[in-house]
C-alpha cells in the first residue's frame, strides 16, 4: 500500500477528523437502545407462513394492547417476523419478590427445624415466617390466587407454592404475548425467548466487570511494556477513541446494545491495541526520521485494517442476505470500530506520537 507522507508538514491538523468523529459519538451515545440481553423482555420469533406487513401487525398488537416492536424480513427459507416486547412491570416485581424469598427461606427453614427442639426459638420462628407469608402473599396477589389454594403446612410447602405462582405469572405472561400474536398472524413455528429482569442484571453486571478486568489488564500491559507516560497514554487513548466511535456509530444506525455487540466492542479493544503497539514501537524503537518511521506503520497498519474491514464486510452482507441479527450486530460494530480506528489512531495516537518524539528527540 502506497502513498504520499501524510505527516509531513503541520501534522497536529490530522487530528481535527478524528476529534470531530469522537465529539458526534458522544452525542449519540445516550441513543443506543439496549437490546432484549440488557434491558429483559421478550423476544418472538416466528417462520411465517406467508408475507406480512410489519406495521400493520404491530397495529394490531397494540390494539391488543401488546406494546411491540416488529420486524418483518424474508430469508431463502420464507419470511420471517420478529416481536420485541418490552419488559414487563409485573415480572420485574415477581423477580424482586423472589430474591427477597429467597434471601428469607434459609432463615426460616432453620428456625423451624430450631423451634421444634427448642421452646424458646419459637417466637422469633414465627415473627420470621410471618415476614416470608408477607412475601408469599405478594407473589400469590401478582399470579391471581390465594394462600387458600395450597395446602400449606411448612417452609418446604411455602417455597414449592411460591414457586407454582412464580412460573405461573411467567406462563400468563408468555400466553397474554403469544395468544394476540396467534390472532392476528400465521406462523408455521414459534419460538419464545424471555430475559427475566434479574438475567438482565446480571448480564450488566457481568459486562462492567469485564470492562473494568480488561482496561486494568491493558492499562497495566501498556505502561509496564513502554516505562513511559506519553506513548502508554497514547496508546490507551487509541483504544477508548475506537470504543466511543463505535458505540456513537451504534446510536446513530440503531444498533442495539446486545451481548454480540459487546463482543465486538471487546474484539475492537484488542484490535486497536494491537495497531497502536505497532506504532508505537516502530516509533521509539526503530532510528530514522519519525515521520517517515509513522509513514511506514501506517502502510503495516492500513493494511492490517484494511483486511479486517473486507473480511466484516463479508459477514455483513451475510447478514443483510439472511437477517441473522447476531452476524449484523457483530458486523456492524466492527466496521464502524475498524474505520474509526483508522482515524483514532493515525490521527490522534500518531500525532502524539510524532510529537513526543520530534520534542524528546528519540
Amino acid at each position: 500500500m502506497d502513498f504520499p507522507n501524510i505527516f509531513k508538514g503541520n501534522y497536529k491538523l490530522l487530528a481535527i477528523p478524528p476529534l470531530v468523529l469522537i465529539l458526534i459519538s458522544i452525542y449519540f451515545i445516550p441513543q443506543i437502545k439496549m437490546g432484549v440481553d440488557f434491558q429483559g423482555g421478550t423476544l418472538v420469533t416466528l417462520n411465517l407462513k406467508g408475507a406480512a406487513d410489519a406495521e400493520k401487525l404491530k397495529a394490531d398488537l397494540a390494539g391488543e394492547g401488546l406494546d411491540a416492536g416488529v420486524r418483518v424480513y424474508q430469508t431463502t427459507t420464507g419470511y420471517k417476523a420478529e416481536i420485541e416486547v418490552p419488559q414487563s412491570q409485573k415480572l420485574v416485581e415477581a423477580d424482586n419478590l423472589k430474591s427477597e424469598f429467597n434471601n428469607l427461606l434459609p432463615d426460616v427453614s432453620l428456625l423451624e427445624v430450631v423451634s421444634m427442639q427448642n421452646s424458646s426459638q419459637m417466637n422469633e420462628y414465627l415473627a420470621k415466617r410471618a415476614e416470608l407469608e408477607a412475601v408469599s402473599d405478594r407473589m400469590f396477589s401478582l399470579a391471581g390466587v390465594s394462600r387458600k389454594d395450597f395446602n400449606i403446612t411448612g417452609a418446604i410447602e411455602e417455597q414449592k407454592s411460591f414457586s407454582n405462582a412464580y412460573l405461573k405469572i411467567y406462563g400468563d405472561y408468555q400466553s397474554s404475548i403469544s395468544k394476540p400474536i396467534e390472532k392476528h398472524i400465521s406462523y408455521s413455528s414459534i419460538s419464545i425467548q424471555t430475559v427475566s429482569p434479574l438475567l438482565s442484571s446480571q448480564f450488566i453486571s457481568k459486562a462492567i466487570n469485564v470492562v473494568i478486568f480488561s482496561a486494568v489488564l491493558s492499562i497495566a500491559f501498556v505502561f509496564i511494556f513502554f516505562r513511559t507516560f506519553v506513548p502508554s497514554l497514547a496508546v490507551l487513548t487509541g483504544s477508548i477513541s475506537d470504543v466511543v466511535i463505535a458505540l456513537g456509530a451504534m446510536g446513530i444506525f440503531g444498533i442495539p446494545f446486545t451481548l454480540p455487540s459487546f463482543a465486538a466492542l471487546l474484539m475492537l479493544i484488542g484490535f486497536s491495541l494491537d495497531t497502536d503497539i505497532l506504532l508505537t514501537m516502530r516509533m521509539l524503537r526503530r532510528k530514522g526520521d519519525p515521520r517517515e518511521k509513522a509513514h511506514w506503520a501506517m502502510k503495516t497498519g492500513l493494511t492490517m485494517s484494511v483486511t479486517a474491514i473486507v473480511a466484516f464486510s463479508a459477514l455483513f452482507i451475510l447478514a443483510l442476505l439472511t437477517h441473522i441479527p447476531t452476524y449484523y450486530e457483530i458486523s456492524a460494530v466492527a466496521l464502524a470500530g475498524l474505520v474509526g480506528d483508522i482515524f483514532a489512531t493515525w490521527g490522534i495516537n500518531a500525532v502524539l506520537l510524532l510529537w513526543y518524539v520530534e520534542r524528546v528527540g528519540a
